[in-house]
């Protein structure tokens, strides 16, 4: 509906845009840059931001930019966590068969990241997302897993990206020697105004519109009520155009916008 009515080649605000079309505000490009450190430097980062502002996002980026010939990545999600199940899920992408027991499949690991990078020359990059959710069980095991002889060498980089409630738990004293640990930080923030628009505009572009679709008080307004947070501002662009849709519209204003979070949105 969107396509035919607006013109547009692609459909904006959708989660599946190529990663070359994203917006990238600078905050973003700051995280990335240290994530690309970590991977390089084979560091333990931890990144954080509330809902919906673009973690995951940051991490599709990072893979995609990471020279495959030196570096595999490993992507775990998975919101109820175990060792057990951590050690299980890497050797299973690494294309192997875990052991039953941790203790077990801990060593597997262990023998695999090795083989892997005095074999193949390759180190290997593991991402936990959702790691907020982690349990304590589980942030204890990373410290452990960390402790590469004695503490001395480490062969991987490894990388948890969560909400900000990870950046809470790691700063209780019970999780200090975890904390410790942690080389790279970055808390991503929301879009300012500035960037909100500029975020519009590069899905907007990207769909293939030629002329404006959403006046200045309409990204007031959006920026308003989404705090500059990217998957709110998707739903409520989604929500505007669909609008000016069904009213015959040809440009999305702030009381459009006003009306759709009222009665579309907030209902």
């Amino acid at each position: 509906m969107l396509k035919k009515y607006f013109e547009f080649k692609n459909n904006p605000f959708d989660k599946d845009i190529p990663i070359d079309e994203l917006y990238s505000a600078p905050s973003h490009e700051e995280c990335g840059s240290r994530l690309e450190f970590a991977v390089k430097d084979k560091r333990f980062a931890v990144i954080t931001a509330d809902s919906g502002v673009g973690k995951t996002t940051i991490i599709r980026q990072l893979t995609k930019k990471i020279d495959r010939n030196k570096y595999l990545a490993y992507y775990i999600s998975d919101s109820a966590l175990t060792p057990r199940n951590f050690y299980w899920e890497v050797l299973n992408q690494m294309g192997c068969i875990a052991k039953f027991y941790r203790g077990d499949a801990k060593r597997q690991m262990h023998k695999e990241i090795w083989q892997l990078i005095e074999e193949k020359g390759k180190t290997p990059v593991i991402i936990v997302d959702e790691a907020h959710l982690l349990s304590r069980e589980m942030l204890e095991e990373i410290r452990f897993l960390l402790n590469f002889k004695m503490d001395s060498y480490n062969p991987l980089s490894l990388i948890l990206v969560g909400q900000t409630e990870l950046r809470d738990t790691l700063r209780k004293q019970v999780y200090e020697a975890i904390s410790q640990r942690v080389q790279v930080r970055y808390h991503l923030s929301p879009f300012e105004r500035k960037e909100t628009e500029g975020y519009i505009e590069r899905h907007l572009n990207y769909a293939g519109r030629s002329r404006e679709l959403f006046s200045d008080g309409a990204i007031d307004v959006i920026h308003e009520y989404t705090g500059g947070v990217s998957r709110k501002i998707n739903n409520v662009c989604i929500g505007g155009l669909m609008h000016a849709v069904n009213r015959k519209k040809r440009v999305v204003d702030d009381h459009m916008i006003s009306f759709v979070i009222e009665n579309e949105i907030e209902w």
